[in-house]
């Protein structure tokens, strides 16, 4: 049986050698159909042309609290700012695979040290936590710090500018997938660059980012953008995604 295996493998790799040997006019391996569609692209950190922009800086017509009530944080000079005790807010639009760009700045102001230091988090599908912290210089437990997928992975370096400053991230999230018993057949991922330095690269998603406890893998579908209020005054700015 192996070598009869043996034999068709090397069967099909000498026909595939003669076959290639056979092709000596490079248009033969041209491919022209599918083309690709135009984007433009957006200067700098702006959207493309192709993106949904969830906020330009005027106002949170695109946002609500998680119980569907008009979401309270304060919009002031372009940007959302968290307003303690108001709550976490979400997207009224769901998602599944997405690119998204934000921008978050921590203030300036140190108000704590460790998790009590500029706390936030980006939430896609309002379940896997990107966590928002002020980490520059502020030791915490390093799968809680910035650019962390909260609880499960460590980022690659720390590229945390200082607090008061503007920061980005482009994140690539690509869903879990569910068969129709529930059960996950295929591990999210995330891909996360922060002010332009790779901290997560295509990492697995294991499940929910929970505070205490394990991951867990509940089925589900599309769902929100969520940011989260965890009482310190966090900022953002100039959101955009693209469906993927």
């Amino acid at each position: 049986m192996k070598l009869r295996l043996i034999l068709l493998c090397l069967c099909s790799l000498s026909a595939y050698m003669y076959l290639a040997a056979q092709i000596t006019d490079p248009k033969a391996t041209e491919v022209w159909e599918p083309e690709p569609r135009a984007v433009t692209a957006g200067i700098g950190t702006a959207a493309p042309s192709d993106a949904i922009v969830l906020f330009d800086g005027t106002n949170l017509d695109n946002w609500m609290k998680l119980d569907s009530a008009t979401a309270k944080w304060q919009v002031t000079n372009g940007a959302m700012t968290v307003v303690k005790g108001t709550g976490d807010i979400q997207t009224k639009r769901n998602f599944g695979s997405v690119q998204l760009h934000l921008e978050w700045r921590t203030p300036a102001i140190v108000e704590s040290e460790g998790q009590g230091r500029g706390n936030s988090g980006v939430f896609l599908q309002g379940i896997y936590e990107v966590q928002v912290l002020d980490s520059y210089q502020n030791r915490t437990y390093s799968n809680g710090q910035a650019a962390s997928i909260y609880k499960q992975h460590i980022p690659l370096v720390n590229a945390c500018r200082p607090p008061g400053e503007w920061q980005t991230y482009d994140i690539i999230f690509m869903e879990p997938e569910f068969n129709v018993d529930g059960i996950k057949v295929r591990s999210g991922s995330l891909t996360v660059i922060q002010n332009g330095v790779l901290v997560q690269n295509n990492i697995e998603i294991k499940g929910t980012t929970p505070y205490i406890g394990l991951p867990k893998n509940p089925a589900h579908g599309k769902g929100p953008l969520k940011l989260q209020d965890h009482g310190n005054a966090v900022s953002y700015r100039n959101i955009w995604v693209r469906e993927l």
